[in-house]
C-alpha cells in the first residue's frame, strides 16, 4: 500500500449522520429504476452485453461533460493521471469499474430470467454479506468498523425484510431450485459491491471528488464491456438496432448517481451502513414503481409494505448500533 494513500479513519457523522443515511436511501432509490430500464434495454437489443455497454457509455458521456464544465470535477479529473503515476492507491482498485460492469450485466442478463423479485433477494443478500465483511476487515476508507451483535441482527433483519417484501412475487416465480445457477450471478455480484464501494471511496478521497472516481469507474467498465462485445460478436452476431425512446438511456446516468453517492458516503457511514441504507432505498423504490408504474404481475399487499418497513427499521437499528470508535485502517 502506498504511504501517500489517506488513512485518516472514518469521519464522525455527528449531526449530519441522518443526512448521510437519507442520502444512502436516496441512492438506493435509483437502482430499481435502473434495473427496470437496463432489463428492458437488454430485451430490446437481444444482447445483455450490448445493453450493458450502452448503459455505461451514456453514463460515461455524462461524466465527461460534468468533468469539463464543473470546476471541482475538472480538478478531480486532472488528479487521475497524477494519482495513478504516483501510485496513491493500488492500481488494482481500478477493478471497481469491472464490478460496476458486472452489476449492469447481471441486471440485463438475470432480470429477464428470474424476475426482479428473485434478483433483488439475491443481490441484496450478497450486498449485505459483502458490506459486513469489508467493514470487518477495514478494507474501506473509513477503516475497521466492529460488527457488533446489534449490527449483525440488523443485517439479518434486512435480508428477512427483503424476502418478506417480495414474497408475493416469489410464489409466482416457479421453482427456485431450477433458478439456482442464474441466482448465483447477482449473489456474487452483490458481495463484490461491498468491495466496489470501498475501492471507489478510496479513489474519491485521493481525487478529491466522487465525480472523478465515478468517471474512472465508468471508463474501466465501458472498456471491459466493449472488449466483451467484440469477443461475442462472431458467435452471437450484431445486436438489434438501438431504441428511439429516450428513457432506454437513463440507466447510465442513474448509475452515476448510485456509484457517486456510494463513493462519497462510505467514508462517513462505513460500507455496511451505506449498503443497508441503499438496500432500504431499493425496496422503497421498488414499492413506488409497483404503485405508480406497475409491471405485469406486480403485487403490492401487506407483505410488500411490511417487509419494506422492516428493512427500513433494520437500517435505523444498524445506524444506532454503529461502533462509536471505529479503528482507522493502518498504513502498510
Amino acid at each position: 500500500m502506498s504511504k501517500s494513500q489517506p488513512h485518516s479513519g472514518p469521519k464522525n457523522p455527528g449531526r449530519f449522520g441522518l443526512v448521510y443515511l437519507l442520502a444512502a436511501v436516496l441512492a438506493g432509490l435509483v437502482m430499481p429504476i435502473q434495473s427496470r430500464v437496463n432489463g428492458a434495454l437488454g430485451i430490446h437489443l437481444g444482447d445483455p452485453v450490448a445493453a450493458s455497454l450502452v448503459s455505461f457509455t451514456t453514463g460515461l458521456l455524462l461524466l465527461i461533460v460534468i468533468s469539463l464544465v464543473v470546476p471541482g470535477a475538472r480538478a478531480g479529473a486532472k488528479m487521475i493521471p497524477v494519482a495513478l503515476r504516483e501510485r496513491r492507491f493500488p492500481r488494482w482498485y481500478l477493478a471497481a469499474g469491472g464490478v460496476g460492469a458486472l452489476v449492469v450485466f447481471s441486471q440485463t442478463l438475470t432480470v429477464p430470467l428470474v424476475g426482479v423479485a428473485l434478483f433483488t433477494v439475491s443481490i441484496v443478500t450478497g450486498q449485505t454479506m459483502g458490506s459486513m465483511f469489508v467493514d470487518l476487515i477495514g478494507f474501506g476508507p473509513g477503516g475497521r468498523r466492529k460488527i457488533n451483535a446489534l449490527r449483525a441482527i440488523a443485517a439479518a433483519f434486512t435480508i428477512v425484510g427483503v424476502v418478506w417484501a417480495v414474497s408475493p412475487r416469489l410464489e409466482t416465480s416457479g421453482s427456485v431450485t431450477a433458478l439456482l445457477l442464474p441466482l448465483l450471478i447477482p449473489l456474487v455480484v452483490g458481495f463484490l459491491m461491498g468491495f466496489q464501494a470501498a475501492m471507489n471511496g478510496v479513489q474519491s478521497q485521493v481525487y478529491g471528488t466522487p465525480v472523478a472516481a465515478t468517471l474512472v469507474n465508468f471508463t474501466v467498465g465501458a472498456f471491459l464491456l466493449g472488449i466483451a462485445l467484440l469477443i461475442r460478436l462472431p458467435f452471437a452476431g450484431a445486436p438489434d438496432s438501438l431504441p428511439t425512446q429516450w428513457w432506454y438511456y437513463l440507466g447510465g446516468p442513474l448509475g452515476c448517481v448510485f456509484i457517486g453517492l456510494s463513493a462519497y458516503l462510505v467514508k462517513h457511514l462505513g460500507v455496511l451502513l451505506t449498503g443497508l441504507g441503499m438496500i432500504g432505498g431499493q425496496l422503497v423504490g421498488s414499492l413506488l414503481i409497483d404503485l405508480v408504474l406497475p409491471a405485469p404481475g406486480a403485487l403490492v399487499n401487506a407483505a410488500t409494505i411490511g417487509g419494506t418497513l422492516l428493512t427500513l427499521a433494520a437500517v435505523g437499528l444498524a445506524s444506532l448500533a454503529g461502533s462509536k470508535s471505529p479503528k482507522p485502517r493502518a498504513t502498510r
